[in-house]
């Protein structure tokens, strides 16, 4: 397990890894349960960086840290994930052009554009939550959409199918199979957080962003399984982006209602 982990790390951070961790296809895919737990931990370094930055920098300035900081963390890995989406699916016309679009390593106009309002609108919603929560719940809720966002992202490798040639050298490493048992534990690495900001702030409420969360992930699987037939690792990348946004939006949402 804990050579899993680490697999994990390796994929999906930048984080310094052992030199004795498998490179495998095998290896990738038993260690997709600890994808959730690896969005904890890259939620817990941006909450690290939003205090350092806090200290003597405007709140907007500890905000950009912290993007940075997260961004650094993971390589961009889910941004260009995105990026590749919106350039795909907006400038292709059928399955292969759109797999071959994605595959480009160029940013293209579509790309830059989507890329632009999902880091721009988290931005305000992030510099929202930190202004309307107490800083723990402002936190807790951080991490959360971390490990909750990359969680709906691995229930695409259950539920749907991976839909790019194995030999194709120029796509990004993903896994591509998952086991009931796997997809539990990644639950349970998934929805930790937000248990914890549930018992913490005696708010169950706060659950209901499952809801949204899974409606999005459910409204990209139609969207991606029309016109590709299924999920590339970029797909995983955008869910995890737009489902973090969802997240991040849903809480900033709460201080209109009365709970």
């Amino acid at each position: 397990m804990l050579k899993l982990f680490f697999t994990a790390l390796m994929f999906y951070t930048r984080i310094p890894c052992p030199s004795w961790v498998d490179h495998s296809e095998d290896a990738l895919n038993r260690s997709t349960i600890f994808f959730p737990l690896i969005g904890i931990i890259v939620g817990t370094i941006g909450c690290g960086a939003y205090l350092l930055g806090s200290f003597g920098l405007p709140a907007e300035l500890a905000i950009i840290v912290t993007m940075f900081a997260t961004v650094w963390t993971t390589g961009a890995f889910h941004e260009d994930g995105l990026a590749d989406v919106c350039d795909g699916f907006g400038g292709g016309w059928n399955k292969t052009k759109i797999l071959d679009i994605m595959k480009d390593s160029r940013l293209g106009t579509y790309g830059s554009v989507g890329l632009f309002f999902v880091l721009i609108t988290k931005f305000f919603a992030l510099k929202s939550l930190f202004g309307i929560e107490q800083l723990t719940n402002a936190l807790l809720m951080y991490v959360a959409a971390h490990s909750l966002s990359r969680f709906a992202a691995m229930t695409f490798i259950h539920s749907h199918q991976y839909v790019r040639e194995n030999d194709d050298a120029k796509a990004k490493p993903v896994a591509k199979k998952l086991s009931n048992t796997d997809l539990f534990i990644g639950a349970m690495f998934g929805l930790a957080p937000l248990m914890v900001l549930v018992l913490y702030t005696q708010t169950w409420f706060f659950a209901v962003v499952i809801l949204p969360v899974f409606l999005v992930k459910w409204r990209l699987g139609i969207f991606f399984k029309k016109w590709i037939g299924g999920y590339t690792g970029d797909c995983l990348g955008a869910t995890q982006q737009l489902t973090e946004l969802t997240i991040y939006l849903f809480f900033v949402s709460l201080k209109w209602i009365s709970i």
